[in-house]
């Protein structure tokens, strides 16, 4: 059985390889910490280039003595309503984990906000419908590949070196 060092090291070169390949959520204020959740602001402009996937968070940061937030259907949406039953969050500092892959609504009810556009649209991916890389695309990072070999080897050296 290998001794408490060994199995240490042993974690940590399985960890080294593992973790950088593990996606990491990203959390989108949505508006950005400069704007936050209001009206007459291009929501679609702001999500057009961010890829959402699950497990990703989404902070609605708003006064909310003047704005909502409503999580509605595509129909919704469009219609700028509010239909009954639907989620409303409106502590001003809402935190929406995406949960799943697919379409997601957001309007604010306040009179006039939604049609001003308060409003935002988003598709959500899950690591399977992640679009691939065009085979333009840069190469992906290979120091972080070497960096891992390096790693690796190291720590195979050292766990030898007890095992002698």
């Amino acid at each position: 059985m290998a001794s408490s060092p060994n199995k240490f090291l042993l974690i940590l070169a399985i960890a080294t390889i593992l973790l950088p390949s593990i996606a990491v959520a990203t959390e989108y204020v949505v508006g950005g910490d400069a704007i936050g959740w209001k009206p007459n602001f291009n929501y679609t402009d702001w999500a057009k280039d961010k890829m959402f996937m699950v497990g990703d968070t989404l902070v609605f940061k708003y006064d909310p003595t003047k704005h909502d937030v409503y999580k509605v259907n595509g129909t919704a949406f469009s219609e700028c309503v509010t239909p009954p039953g639907a989620e409303v969050l409106k502590s001003g500092n809402d935190i929406v984990t995406l949960k799943s892959a697919g379409n997601k609504w957001y309007l604010c009810s306040t009179l006039g906000h939604c049609a001003n556009g308060q409003k935002l649209k988003i598709t959500v991916m899950d690591m399977m419908s992640a679009p691939q890389p065009s085979p333009n695309a840069a190469p992906p990072n290979v120091f972080v590949g070497f960096f891992q070999i390096f790693v690796s080897l190291a720590i195979v050296i050292l766990l030898s070196s007890y095992a002698t």
